[in-house]
Parts: structure tokens; C-alpha cells; sequence
């Protein structure tokens, strides 16, 4: 099952990153795919603000690869692999710590044979001056949690 969202602006696409992170539990895995500019770093702003609070300064990952954030229950990582020069390189960023957190990847084609197999996959894409943001959940947890997920854009 496919959700789709369209997204006017900015704080559209973190209002969805924060009503994502209400379905989250350990050991859960986003993989966010887009292009360039697609807002894959804004909806990860908004899902780490919701969980961390408003104050919570979230910057992209692309040049340090991974951000890790403590959520009240469990540890959140933001990885950025667009500059991973091979799969392999994900063990050198702590990639097996993220078992018992949430992980949140940037670019996750790039993990190659190491990212999860069950994993909620989020796509945005843009549309002129707009985004559409489309869910596709890979394994069945995720897709009993996106049965019930509404979502209204601000």
C-alpha cells in the first residue's frame, strides 16, 4: 500500500516528518529518497524536533555522514550516505548501533546490502514549487502502523 501527501511548502514537509515521528519504536528505519533539495534534511528536521523538542538544532548530515540525537525513548541517528564511497563504509558510522534506536537515512541506495529489509521507504519529490511526499512500507509492522495514519498538512 502507497500513501500520498502533497506538500506545499517547508513547514508542511516538517509537519509530516513530526507526525511521522509518532508511529516510530526501536529499531524502526526510514529510508528518505529524493533528489537534491527535495527536502529529505526538512522532514527529518521536523520528525527530530517533534521527539526532541522545538530547540533542537538538526543540520544536514551530508558532510559528517551521521548526526545521533537522544529521543526520550530511544537514541535517533541521521545518516546522510550521498558521499559514501561503498557500502561497506556504514560500519564506520555506527550503523549496527542503530538497533536499538531509529535510524533515518539520506540517500539509502548507497547502504547497499546493509540496509534493513524492513524499513518504511518515504520518497519526495518535487513538483514545481510543491513536494509529494510517498510512503511505501516494506515489511508488515510498518504497514498495520500506516493504516491508521492520517495526515493534514498545515
Amino acid at each position: 500500500m502507497e500513501i500520498l501527501f502533497d506538500l506545499d511548502d517547508d513547514a508542511a514537509t516538517r509537519a509530516l516528518g513530526a507526525a511521522l515521528a509518532g508511529l516510530l519504536q526501536t529499531g524502526d528505519v526510514i529510508a528518505l529518497h529524493g533528489e537534491l533539495g527535495a527536502g529529505k534534511t526538512t522532514l527529518t528536521r521536523g520528525l527530530v524536533q517533534a521527539l526532541c523538542g522545538a530547540d533542537e538544532d538538526v543540520p544536514s548530515p551530508t558532510y559528517t555522514l551521521v548526526q545521533a540525537y537522544d529521543a526520550p525513548d530511544f537514541p535517533l541517528w541521521h545518516f546522510d550516505l550521498y558521499r559514501l564511497d561503498r557500502p561497506e563504509d556504514v560500519n564506520e558510522l555506527g550503523w549496527d548501533d542503530t538497533q536499538d534506536g531509529v535510524a533515518v537515512i539520506e540517500w539509502p541506495a548507497r547502504a547497499g546490502r546493509y540496509l534493513p529489509a524492513v524499513r518504511l521507504d518515504l520518497t519526495l519529490e518535487m513538483l514545481g514549487e510543491q513536494r509529494r511526499a510517498r510512503l511505501e512500507p516494506v515489511g508488515e509492522d510498518w504497514q498495520k502502523r500506516l493504516d491508521g495514519f492520517r495526515f493534514s498538512p498545515p
